[in-house]
Protein backbone atom coordinates (compact mmCIF):
# COMPACT_ATOMS: atom_id res chain seq x y z
CA UNK A 1 0.00 0.00 0.00
CA UNK A 2 2.80 2.35 0.95
CA UNK A 3 4.74 1.45 -2.35
CA UNK A 4 1.65 2.04 -4.52
CA UNK A 5 1.05 5.77 -2.82
CA UNK A 6 4.90 6.22 -3.36
CA UNK A 7 4.46 5.69 -6.99
CA UNK A 8 1.30 8.12 -7.32
CA UNK A 9 3.22 10.71 -5.15
CA UNK A 10 5.42 10.34 -7.48
CA UNK A 11 3.83 10.63 -10.78
CA UNK A 12 2.02 13.81 -9.30
CA UNK A 13 5.49 15.27 -8.74
CA UNK A 14 6.73 14.40 -11.72
CA UNK A 15 3.70 15.88 -13.72
CA UNK A 16 3.84 19.45 -11.36
CA UNK A 17 7.40 19.84 -12.64
CA UNK A 18 6.33 19.08 -16.53
CA UNK A 19 3.66 21.42 -15.84
CA UNK A 20 3.49 24.94 -17.69
CA UNK A 21 2.39 26.16 -14.09
CA UNK A 22 5.42 26.09 -13.21
CA UNK A 23 8.45 27.13 -14.59
CA UNK A 24 12.16 27.24 -14.77
CA UNK A 25 13.47 28.28 -11.53
CA UNK A 26 15.86 30.74 -13.75
CA UNK A 27 14.26 31.19 -17.01
CA UNK A 28 11.62 33.70 -18.59
CA UNK A 29 10.04 32.04 -21.89
CA UNK A 30 8.11 34.92 -24.22
CA UNK A 31 6.22 33.26 -27.04
CA UNK A 32 6.23 35.17 -30.73
CA UNK A 33 3.09 34.25 -32.66
CA UNK A 34 4.48 35.38 -36.12
CA UNK A 35 4.04 34.82 -39.87
CA UNK A 36 7.22 33.14 -41.39
CA UNK A 37 5.30 31.51 -44.25
CA UNK A 38 2.48 32.30 -45.72
CA UNK A 39 1.37 35.38 -47.92
CA UNK A 40 3.41 37.94 -45.71
CA UNK A 41 6.88 35.94 -44.69
CA UNK A 42 8.37 39.39 -44.60
CA UNK A 43 6.55 40.17 -41.48
CA UNK A 44 7.55 37.46 -39.47
CA UNK A 45 11.10 37.86 -40.65
CA UNK A 46 11.48 41.20 -39.62
CA UNK A 47 9.80 40.45 -36.01
CA UNK A 48 12.14 37.89 -35.42
CA UNK A 49 15.03 39.30 -36.68
CA UNK A 50 14.29 42.70 -34.41
CA UNK A 51 13.72 39.59 -31.82
CA UNK A 52 17.12 38.39 -32.27
CA UNK A 53 19.04 41.56 -32.24
CA UNK A 54 17.41 42.43 -28.91
CA UNK A 55 18.19 38.82 -27.06
CA UNK A 56 22.21 39.06 -28.51
CA UNK A 57 22.14 42.32 -26.82
CA UNK A 58 19.59 41.47 -23.34
CA UNK A 59 20.21 37.70 -22.89
CA UNK A 60 19.13 38.81 -18.87
CA UNK A 61 16.95 40.24 -17.09
CA UNK A 62 16.86 41.28 -13.57
CA UNK A 63 13.42 41.15 -11.59
CA UNK A 64 13.54 41.94 -7.84
CA UNK A 65 16.91 41.13 -7.26
CA UNK A 66 17.48 37.75 -9.35
CA UNK A 67 18.51 37.39 -12.82
CA UNK A 68 16.78 35.60 -15.17
CA UNK A 69 17.91 34.25 -18.48
CA UNK A 70 15.21 35.14 -21.32
CA UNK A 71 14.63 32.92 -23.96
CA UNK A 72 12.60 33.45 -26.82
CA UNK A 73 10.26 30.70 -28.42
CA UNK A 74 9.04 31.37 -32.24
CA UNK A 75 6.13 29.75 -33.68
CA UNK A 76 5.10 30.11 -37.68
CA UNK A 77 1.27 30.83 -37.91
CA UNK A 78 1.41 30.81 -41.41
CA UNK A 79 -0.44 34.05 -41.68
CA UNK A 80 -3.88 32.00 -40.97
CA UNK A 81 -6.00 32.83 -38.12
CA UNK A 82 -6.35 29.32 -37.38
CA UNK A 83 -2.45 28.63 -37.12
CA UNK A 84 -2.72 31.79 -34.70
CA UNK A 85 -5.14 30.84 -32.45
CA UNK A 86 -3.57 27.37 -32.22
CA UNK A 87 -0.17 29.12 -31.87
CA UNK A 88 -1.14 30.73 -28.88
CA UNK A 89 -3.03 28.05 -27.13
CA UNK A 90 0.09 25.85 -27.13
CA UNK A 91 2.34 28.96 -26.33
CA UNK A 92 0.32 28.89 -23.12
CA UNK A 93 -0.43 25.51 -22.23
CA UNK A 94 2.18 23.48 -23.70
CA UNK A 95 5.36 25.81 -23.56
CA UNK A 96 4.48 27.86 -20.48
CA UNK A 97 5.24 31.41 -21.82
CA UNK A 98 5.20 34.22 -19.47
CA UNK A 99 3.82 35.96 -22.51
CA UNK A 100 3.08 36.35 -26.05
CA UNK A 101 4.69 38.43 -28.70
CA UNK A 102 2.10 39.28 -32.07
CA UNK A 103 0.40 37.95 -33.80
CA UNK A 104 1.36 41.16 -36.08
CA UNK A 105 -1.41 41.25 -38.74
CA UNK A 106 -5.00 41.99 -37.41
CA UNK A 107 -6.83 38.91 -39.00
CA UNK A 108 -4.86 36.74 -36.77
CA UNK A 109 -4.55 39.07 -33.69
CA UNK A 110 -8.15 39.30 -33.20
CA UNK A 111 -8.73 36.06 -33.28
CA UNK A 112 -5.24 35.24 -31.30
CA UNK A 113 -6.29 37.84 -28.62
CA UNK A 114 -8.92 36.39 -27.22
CA UNK A 115 -7.24 32.95 -26.59
CA UNK A 116 -4.90 35.45 -24.87
CA UNK A 117 -7.22 36.88 -22.91
CA UNK A 118 -9.39 33.51 -22.25
CA UNK A 119 -5.90 32.00 -20.71
CA UNK A 120 -4.96 34.96 -18.81
CA UNK A 121 -1.89 35.29 -20.61
CA UNK A 122 -0.35 39.10 -21.38
CA UNK A 123 0.25 39.17 -25.02
CA UNK A 124 1.28 42.25 -27.05
CA UNK A 125 0.24 42.77 -30.46
CA UNK A 126 3.34 45.29 -32.13
CA UNK A 127 1.43 45.92 -35.43
CA UNK A 128 -2.48 45.17 -35.32
CA UNK A 129 -4.44 48.46 -35.67
CA UNK A 130 -7.89 46.85 -35.46
CA UNK A 131 -9.73 47.84 -32.57
CA UNK A 132 -10.93 44.45 -31.82
CA UNK A 133 -7.36 43.38 -31.16
CA UNK A 134 -7.61 45.07 -27.57
CA UNK A 135 -11.73 45.27 -27.44
CA UNK A 136 -12.62 44.56 -24.25
CA UNK A 137 -9.46 42.61 -23.56
CA UNK A 138 -7.65 43.32 -20.26
CA UNK A 139 -4.75 40.87 -21.37
CA UNK A 140 -4.07 42.09 -25.07
CA UNK A 141 -2.01 45.41 -25.76
CA UNK A 142 -0.57 46.85 -28.56
CA UNK A 143 1.92 48.95 -29.94
CA UNK A 144 0.91 51.11 -32.39
CA UNK A 145 -1.89 53.55 -33.28
CA UNK A 146 -5.59 52.41 -34.41
CA UNK A 147 -7.43 52.56 -37.32
CA UNK A 148 -10.25 54.85 -36.02
CA UNK A 149 -6.93 57.82 -35.70
CA UNK A 150 -4.87 56.49 -38.79
CA UNK A 151 -8.14 57.07 -40.63
CA UNK A 152 -8.82 60.65 -39.88
CA UNK A 153 -5.50 61.19 -40.64
CA UNK A 154 -5.22 59.83 -43.65
CA UNK A 155 -8.60 61.80 -44.88
CA UNK A 156 -7.49 65.03 -43.42
CA UNK A 157 -4.15 64.50 -45.69
CA UNK A 158 -5.64 63.67 -48.60
CA UNK A 159 -7.96 66.99 -48.28
CA UNK A 160 -5.32 69.71 -46.82
CA UNK A 161 -2.39 68.57 -48.95
CA UNK A 162 -3.15 66.79 -51.98
CA UNK A 163 -6.55 69.09 -52.40
CA UNK A 164 -8.45 66.01 -53.01
CA UNK A 165 -12.43 66.85 -52.50
CA UNK A 166 -13.43 63.06 -53.36
CA UNK A 167 -11.69 59.97 -52.93
CA UNK A 168 -11.69 56.19 -54.03
CA UNK A 169 -11.23 53.31 -52.27
CA UNK A 170 -10.59 49.57 -52.48
CA UNK A 171 -9.96 47.22 -50.43
CA UNK A 172 -10.20 43.22 -48.89
CA UNK A 173 -13.08 42.97 -47.54
CA UNK A 174 -12.40 39.19 -46.55
CA UNK A 175 -9.59 40.88 -44.10
CA UNK A 176 -10.27 43.04 -40.71
CA UNK A 177 -7.59 45.20 -41.11
CA UNK A 178 -8.47 46.65 -44.80
CA UNK A 179 -11.70 46.43 -44.10
CA UNK A 180 -11.84 48.49 -40.72
CA UNK A 181 -9.24 51.03 -42.14
CA UNK A 182 -11.63 51.81 -45.59
CA UNK A 183 -14.48 52.28 -43.44
CA UNK A 184 -12.47 54.57 -40.71
CA UNK A 185 -11.15 56.58 -44.18
CA UNK A 186 -14.27 56.83 -45.39
CA UNK A 187 -16.16 57.71 -42.35
CA UNK A 188 -13.73 60.41 -41.90
CA UNK A 189 -13.03 61.72 -45.46
CA UNK A 190 -17.22 62.06 -45.41
CA UNK A 191 -17.53 63.99 -42.58
CA UNK A 192 -14.95 66.68 -44.19
CA UNK A 193 -16.75 67.00 -47.77
CA UNK A 194 -20.36 65.06 -47.22
CA UNK A 195 -22.41 62.40 -47.82
CA UNK A 196 -21.03 61.13 -50.98
CA UNK A 197 -18.00 62.39 -51.28
CA UNK A 198 -16.31 59.00 -51.54
CA UNK A 199 -17.53 58.47 -55.12
CA UNK A 200 -16.03 54.88 -55.56
CA UNK A 201 -15.61 52.35 -52.72
CA UNK A 202 -14.65 49.22 -54.29
CA UNK A 203 -13.82 45.80 -52.60
CA UNK A 204 -12.11 42.48 -53.51
CA UNK A 205 -11.41 39.03 -51.78
CA UNK A 206 -8.21 38.23 -50.68
CA UNK A 207 -6.11 36.23 -53.36
CA UNK A 208 -7.58 38.34 -55.99
CA UNK A 209 -5.20 39.41 -59.25
CA UNK A 210 -7.38 41.04 -61.12
CA UNK A 211 -8.85 44.35 -60.25
CA UNK A 212 -9.98 45.63 -63.78
CA UNK A 213 -13.63 46.06 -62.51
CA UNK A 214 -12.58 47.88 -59.66
CA UNK A 215 -10.32 50.33 -61.07
CA UNK A 216 -12.49 51.15 -64.00
CA UNK A 217 -14.92 52.31 -61.75
CA UNK A 218 -12.48 54.46 -59.70
CA UNK A 219 -11.53 55.83 -62.92
CA UNK A 220 -14.58 56.82 -64.28
CA UNK A 221 -15.91 58.09 -60.49
CA UNK A 222 -13.17 61.17 -61.14
CA UNK A 223 -12.18 61.16 -57.67
CA UNK A 224 -8.84 63.50 -56.67
CA UNK A 225 -7.31 60.73 -54.80
CA UNK A 226 -6.89 56.55 -54.29
CA UNK A 227 -6.71 55.14 -51.12
CA UNK A 228 -5.18 51.90 -50.72
CA UNK A 229 -5.29 50.69 -47.27
CA UNK A 230 -3.57 47.04 -47.94
CA UNK A 231 -0.57 45.29 -47.25
CA UNK A 232 2.48 45.69 -49.02
CA UNK A 233 2.71 42.26 -50.62
CA UNK A 234 -1.00 43.41 -52.40
CA UNK A 235 0.12 47.32 -53.05
CA UNK A 236 2.22 46.22 -56.20
CA UNK A 237 -0.56 44.76 -58.18
CA UNK A 238 -3.24 47.57 -57.33
CA UNK A 239 -1.12 50.46 -58.39
CA UNK A 240 -0.23 48.54 -61.43
CA UNK A 241 -3.61 48.04 -62.02
CA UNK A 242 -4.94 51.16 -61.51
CA UNK A 243 -2.33 52.60 -64.34
CA UNK A 244 -2.96 49.97 -66.71
CA UNK A 245 -6.45 51.57 -66.12
CA UNK A 246 -5.69 55.24 -66.83
CA UNK A 247 -5.64 56.49 -63.03
CA UNK A 248 -2.68 59.67 -63.22
CA UNK A 249 -3.85 61.14 -59.77
CA UNK A 250 -2.56 60.77 -56.20
CA UNK A 251 -2.45 57.08 -54.48
CA UNK A 252 -2.43 57.48 -50.93
CA UNK A 253 -1.82 54.54 -48.59
CA UNK A 254 -1.39 53.27 -45.13
CA UNK A 255 0.90 52.04 -42.59
CA UNK A 256 0.72 48.07 -43.75
CA UNK A 257 2.77 49.20 -46.58
CA UNK A 258 5.51 49.76 -44.44
CA UNK A 259 5.73 46.68 -43.34
CA UNK A 260 8.05 44.80 -45.82
CA UNK A 261 9.70 44.57 -48.99
CA UNK A 262 7.49 47.34 -50.73
CA UNK A 263 10.06 48.74 -52.86
CA UNK A 264 11.70 45.37 -54.28
CA UNK A 265 8.15 44.77 -55.13
CA UNK A 266 6.95 47.96 -56.55
CA UNK A 267 10.00 49.89 -58.18
CA UNK A 268 8.94 53.10 -59.49
CA UNK A 269 5.20 52.74 -59.56
CA UNK A 270 5.31 53.25 -55.95
CA UNK A 271 7.85 56.19 -55.65
CA UNK A 272 6.50 60.01 -54.70
CA UNK A 273 3.30 58.42 -53.21
CA UNK A 274 2.41 59.23 -49.63
CA UNK A 275 1.26 56.57 -46.77
CA UNK A 276 0.34 57.23 -42.85
CA UNK A 277 3.27 54.74 -40.85
CA UNK A 278 4.74 54.66 -37.88
CA UNK A 279 7.99 55.89 -37.74
CA UNK A 280 10.74 57.11 -40.68
CA UNK A 281 14.01 55.87 -41.12
CA UNK A 282 15.58 58.50 -43.32
CA UNK A 283 16.74 61.27 -41.49
CA UNK A 284 16.26 59.19 -38.05
CA UNK A 285 18.04 60.50 -34.46
CA UNK A 286 19.18 59.22 -31.24
CA UNK A 287 17.92 56.14 -30.01
CA UNK A 288 15.60 55.65 -33.32
CA UNK A 289 19.00 55.96 -35.52
CA UNK A 290 21.49 53.42 -33.11
CA UNK A 291 18.89 50.87 -33.25
CA UNK A 292 18.75 51.40 -37.56
CA UNK A 293 22.34 51.45 -37.79
CA UNK A 294 22.66 48.34 -35.52
CA UNK A 295 19.85 46.99 -37.71
CA UNK A 296 21.31 47.83 -41.14
CA UNK A 297 24.48 46.53 -39.73
CA UNK A 298 23.16 43.23 -38.92
CA UNK A 299 20.80 42.46 -41.71
CA UNK A 300 22.29 44.22 -44.62
CA UNK A 301 18.77 46.37 -44.66
CA UNK A 302 17.07 48.82 -43.44
CA UNK A 303 14.25 48.03 -40.97
CA UNK A 304 10.92 48.65 -41.59
CA UNK A 305 7.90 49.33 -38.91
CA UNK A 306 7.41 45.78 -38.32
CA UNK A 307 10.92 45.36 -36.83
CA UNK A 308 10.81 48.81 -34.86
CA UNK A 309 7.69 48.19 -33.51
CA UNK A 310 8.86 45.00 -32.10
CA UNK A 311 11.73 46.21 -30.87
CA UNK A 312 9.51 48.30 -28.98
CA UNK A 313 6.67 45.72 -27.93
CA UNK A 314 9.55 43.37 -26.24
CA UNK A 315 10.98 46.61 -24.62
CA UNK A 316 7.42 47.17 -23.23
CA UNK A 317 7.31 43.66 -22.10
CA UNK A 318 10.22 43.22 -20.71
CA UNK A 319 9.78 46.48 -18.53
CA UNK A 320 6.36 45.02 -17.44
CA UNK A 321 8.52 42.12 -16.20
CA UNK A 322 10.67 44.21 -14.26
CA UNK A 323 7.71 46.32 -12.89
CA UNK A 324 6.33 43.14 -11.62
CA UNK A 325 8.74 43.51 -8.51
CA UNK A 326 9.86 39.96 -8.19
CA UNK A 327 8.27 36.66 -9.47
CA UNK A 328 6.66 33.72 -7.93
CA UNK A 329 7.11 31.25 -10.34
CA UNK A 330 3.36 30.84 -9.89
CA UNK A 331 2.77 30.86 -13.56
CA UNK A 332 -0.47 32.11 -13.53
CA UNK A 333 0.05 34.32 -10.61
CA UNK A 334 3.00 36.10 -12.44
CA UNK A 335 0.75 36.33 -15.74
CA UNK A 336 -1.59 38.41 -14.09
CA UNK A 337 1.31 40.67 -12.19
CA UNK A 338 2.69 40.77 -15.70
CA UNK A 339 -0.44 41.84 -17.16
CA UNK A 340 -1.23 44.48 -14.01
CA UNK A 341 2.30 46.37 -15.05
CA UNK A 342 1.53 46.79 -18.53
CA UNK A 343 -1.05 48.30 -18.05
CA UNK A 344 0.40 50.89 -15.68
CA UNK A 345 3.18 51.71 -17.73
CA UNK A 346 3.69 55.86 -18.74
CA UNK A 347 5.63 57.07 -20.99
CA UNK A 348 8.25 54.54 -22.47
CA UNK A 349 10.69 55.49 -24.41
CA UNK A 350 10.06 53.45 -27.91
CA UNK A 351 11.81 54.07 -30.79
CA UNK A 352 8.95 54.47 -32.96
CA UNK A 353 7.61 57.11 -30.08
CA UNK A 354 7.16 57.34 -26.68
CA UNK A 355 3.99 55.04 -25.23
CA UNK A 356 1.25 55.42 -22.34
CA UNK A 357 -1.09 52.79 -22.55
CA UNK A 358 -4.77 53.45 -21.84
CA UNK A 359 -7.40 51.28 -19.97
CA UNK A 360 -8.04 49.63 -23.39
CA UNK A 361 -4.47 48.21 -23.52
CA UNK A 362 -3.80 51.08 -26.66
CA UNK A 363 -0.77 53.26 -26.93
CA UNK A 364 -1.45 56.95 -26.63
CA UNK A 365 1.17 57.84 -29.59
CA UNK A 366 1.91 59.37 -32.92
CA UNK A 367 1.49 58.99 -36.46
CA UNK A 368 3.78 59.52 -38.97
CA UNK A 369 3.01 60.38 -42.98
CA UNK A 370 6.20 59.54 -45.11
CA UNK A 371 7.09 60.25 -48.75
CA UNK A 372 8.74 57.33 -51.04
CA UNK A 373 11.41 59.39 -52.27
CA UNK A 374 13.06 58.77 -55.96
CA UNK A 375 15.71 56.72 -53.95
CA UNK A 376 12.76 54.56 -52.78
CA UNK A 377 13.59 55.68 -49.25
CA UNK A 378 10.14 56.22 -46.58
CA UNK A 379 11.30 60.16 -46.04
CA UNK A 380 9.40 62.17 -43.24
CA UNK A 381 6.96 64.62 -43.90
CA UNK A 382 4.94 65.35 -40.81
CA UNK A 383 3.84 63.93 -37.74
CA UNK A 384 0.45 63.91 -36.44
CA UNK A 385 -0.68 62.97 -33.25
CA UNK A 386 -3.86 62.53 -31.26
CA UNK A 387 -5.39 65.44 -29.90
Amino acid sequence: MKRGLFFVVSLVMVALLLSPSAWAANEIKLGFNIPLTGDNPDVGASSKNAAEMYLNENSTIDVGGKTYTLKFIYEDNEYKPESAVKINTKLITEEGVLGIIGPQSSSQAVPAGEVANNMATPMISPWSTNPNTTLDRPYVFRGCFLDPFQGPVAANFATDELGAKKAAVIYDIAADYPKGLAENFKDAFEKLHGAGSVVAFESFTTGDKDFSAQMTNIVMSKADVLFIPQYYSEVPLIIRSAKEMGWTKHILGADAWGGGDLMGLCGDDCKGYYFSTHYAAAGAKGATKAFIDAYSAKYGKTPDDVAALTWDVIGLMVQAIKDTGGLSGDLKADRTKVKDALASIKDFPGITGGMTFTPDGDPKKCAVIVQINDAGEFAFHKSVCPK
